[in-house]
């Protein structure tokens, strides 16, 4: 989730929620007095959590069913190995600025990678922090940000809330109180629901089809939840599968993070998920260079936000206010296509590769686009600085009529041994930050249990407080078995 920084600067008065200035002692539309009201509690999880046990995989009610001849990840061969027979000639890939197709590639140095020209990445590690940088704090988070971060809708007054627990004392009446064929509650696991989705015994709001949703297609599996805090899930995922043209299979993946103090954040992450998959759908079979493909998709993904900024009667050209409080989300994709792995994304979701054999060290595939990635870029502070800080989650990049600038990221790469492609919302990963804690939550079936996998790393999140709707989606990517032993240098 995301917050604005103007509104998040402006507490609602607690008796009448009414704006407030910063030094206010008084609320200027009710009187309340503000001295009286404490401080409000640091509500932010830590990221260094120790791996919970493994949980017992949930039932797949609600997943769908993998069809007969569903697309799995193609097989890919050693960094500079020789190529299969029949692969694919991927076409090369322009190298323009982010105004056309598509932009240069970028990092990260963690996996070994290539650009869409064939050309190794360059390796770029983070500036460390400076024993001389002044001792002056970093420059305030300027009006081209959105702060993202676990407590972000609670400080623009959103509706976050504890949930209620269930009844233990009448759970065990549930099967007498509920005639056959009814629904029960999920709240006092007695109680009928009602077909205006509310309990007739205690009045809990039964969950929307959005609030936990599950997919399955072949090897790739994708979960999202509202998590415990918000009142809504404003995530959104696609996976889908097709066929290059030499009839060899690609698997895409798709994440999006509505910005929740935007206007209808759900609507956006929605929009920009099924326009990414849309293009990539279209666009891979041709042929397409899968880097290009996936620059071509997040530029569809931001028209498709763009267009709901623009309702019927409103100006779409030289209007002072369109860009005001308009949809926005980010976005983070995976596509698995012959021997390669393709990463995009714009905003701070992110993408991990986790080894199959754990002896392998994992790494993160992508740089946030944020206050906290560019104060340890240049830098200024440390990561346990930045991080820490509380405009750690400003996010500096977004989709939407409001962006002051669309810059998509996109790296290619070639893993040289079989490993699990991780694709998440800072939902997960605020529970598992480092590429190491990442790959400590991820069971080890994932790789041939995908949904289960992402099933138990959703948990992880909801079991570390569930602060944030929480959305990961998981692509094993296979390899030759003589691949895998390989000498290749993971960072």
């Amino acid at each position: 989730m995301s917050q604005s920084h103007q509104r998040a600067s402006l507490p609602g008065c607690p008796s009448c929620e009414e704006p407030l200035e910063s030094g206010d002692r008084f609320c200027g539309a009710c009187g309340y007095d503000l001295s009286a009201v404490p401080a409000p509690p640091a509500d932010r999880p830590t990221v260094a959590i120790t791996p919970p046990a493994r949980r017992p995989a949930t039932p797949d009610t609600g997943t769908a069913t993998p069809g007969s001849g569903t697309p799995t990840p193609g097989t890919a061969t050693p960094l500079g190995g020789p190529s299969e027979a029949g692969a694919v000639q991927w076409p090369a890939a322009s190298e323009v600025d982010s105004s056309d197709l598509p932009a240069p590639t970028h990092r990260p140095s963690d996996l070994p990678g290539t650009d869409s020209g064939g050309r190794p990445l360059p390796a770029t590690t983070p500036a460390p922090a400076s024993s001389k940088a002044p001792s002056a704090a970093p420059a305030p988070v300027s009006s081209a940000v959105r702060v993202d971060g676990p407590d972000a809708e609670r400080r623009g007054g959103g509706g976050d809330f504890e949930l209620a627990a269930p009844d233990p004392r009448q759970a065990e009446h549930a099967a007498a109180a509920v005639p056959a064929g009814g629904t029960v509650c999920v709240a006092c696991r007695s109680g009928r629901v009602d077909t205006d989705g509310y309990c007739e015994n205690c009045g809990h709001a039964q969950p929307r089809e959005r609030d936990h949703m599950e997919r399955e297609l072949g090897t790739v599996a994708a979960v999202s939840d509202r998590g415990l805090r918000h009142h809504r899930n404003e995530d959104a995922f696609a996976v889908s599968g097709t066929a290059l043209p030499d009839g060899s299979p690609a698997v895409v993946a798709i994440v999006c993070d509505g910005v929740s103090s935007a206007s209808r954040p759900d609507e956006a992450s929605a929009a920009a998920a099924a326009a990414a998959d849309a293009s990539l759908l279209e666009s891979l079979p041709r042929g397409t260079h899968p880097q290009q493909a996936m620059h071509e998709a997040i530029l569809a993904a931001s028209e498709a936000v763009n267009a709901l900024a623009q309702g019927p009667g409103r100006a779409t050209e030289h209007d002072q206010h369109r860009h005001q409080n308009a949809p926005a989300c980010t976005l983070v994709g995976a596509v698995v296509a012959g021997d390669l792995l393709v990463v995009g994304w714009v905003g701070d979701s992110r993408v991990y590769w986790v080894p199959q054999d754990r002896a392998h060290p994992p790494a993160r595939l992508t740089e946030d686009d944020s206050w906290a990635a560019q104060m340890v870029a240049t830098g200024l502070m440390s990561e346990a600085e930045a991080y820490a800080d509380e405009r750690a989650h400003a996010i500096t990049g977004w989709l939407g009529a409001d962006a002051y600038e669309l810059e998509p990221h996109t790296a290619s790469f070639k893993p040289d041994r079989p490993g699990l492609v991780v694709v998440c919302t800072d939902g997960l990963w605020n529970y598992a930050e480092a590429a190491a804690e990442m790959a400590a939550a991820v069971p080890p079936d994932a790789y041939e249990r995908p949904l289960h996998g992402a099933q138990v790393l959703v948990g992880h999140a909801l079991d570390g407080g569930g602060h944030d709707n929480v959305t990961v989606a998981l692509l094993p990517f296979a390899v030759p078995s003589h691949g895998a032993g390989s000498a290749c240098p993971a960072g």
